[in-house]
């Protein structure tokens, strides 16, 4: 059920609005930035900028902007300073929330993020509260068009995955962390592209979306956390999208 959460969120997010564009262009910037500063400016040998640039060019980001995030981030060009962090927290009907955030001040991130779970009927939660309920893994969902199941697999097992979970969507590959590189090249290389690629945190229990007024209070917390700039990746375990 998890899966089919993600594959329903990843339709949402590809369905971007020009009133969004200019905050996932900022979140993409920010992603950009940061992978370059650890990785280095080259996506030939990082695979994390790879696929960020892919993910940017998709959502049509012009050139000049991802040029000046990848400088910034190696130093070539002056910028703000970001840090990434992870919050813990539960919504309505006790969906457990994992939030990343990327700041240049985790103290407002921090403020606004716990003034929006406490609007909707949430709250942050301490460390470790909700993190045992997630599997933190890479992630990559590969439409069943791109390639047979067959093939993936016998790439999967080359690549160093761990599992390969098949829907009616396609194809959800999960591998650990230290992985995700290898197998983001091993795809590049095969001129597989897949829909999503990101280390996630998956849900490993679920529970069911709520109803009423709940499920109202719920969907506008989602809405409230993919509209904040510092929010990057939301992750949650209800059982429907």
């Amino acid at each position: 059920m998890a899966g089919h959460n993600k594959w329903s969120k990843v339709k949402r997010l590809k369905a971007v609005t020009d009133g969004r564009r200019s905050k996932v262009f900022s979140s993409l910037s920010r992603e950009i930035t940061l992978a370059a500063k650890t990785g280095g400016g080259d996506p030939d040998g990082n695979a994390r900028l790879r696929t960020l640039l892919l993910k940017a060019r998709e959502a049509n980001m012009p050139a000049e902007n991802l040029d000046r995030a990848i400088k910034k981030g190696t130093g070539e060009l002056p910028g703000i300073v970001y840090e990434q962090m992870t919050y813990e927290a539960y919504g309505p009907g006790g969906v457990a929330f994992v939030v990343q955030v990327t700041t240049d001040n985790k103290t407002r991130a921090a403020k606004d993020l716990r003034a929006i779970f406490s609007r909707h009927g949430g709250n942050l939660a301490a460390s470790g509260a909700v993190m045992f309920q997630f599997l933190h893994a890479g992630q990559f969902l590969i439409a069943r068009e791109a390639v047979t199941e067959d093939a993936l697999t016998e790439l999967a097992l080359e690549a160093g995955a761990d599992d390969i979970i098949a829907t009616a969507e396609g194809y959800e590959l999960r591998c650990a962390l230290h992985a995700f590189d290898r197998i983001a090249h091993t795809l590049d290389d095969r001129k597989i592209k897949p829909v999503s690629a990101e280390l996630a945190y998956i849900p490993t229990t679920t529970v069911a979306t709520p109803t009423g007024h709940l499920a109202t209070d719920l969907a506008e917390l989602h809405e409230s956390l993919d509209a904040l700039d510092d929010v990057q990746h939301v992750f949650s375990n209800e059982d429907a999208p």
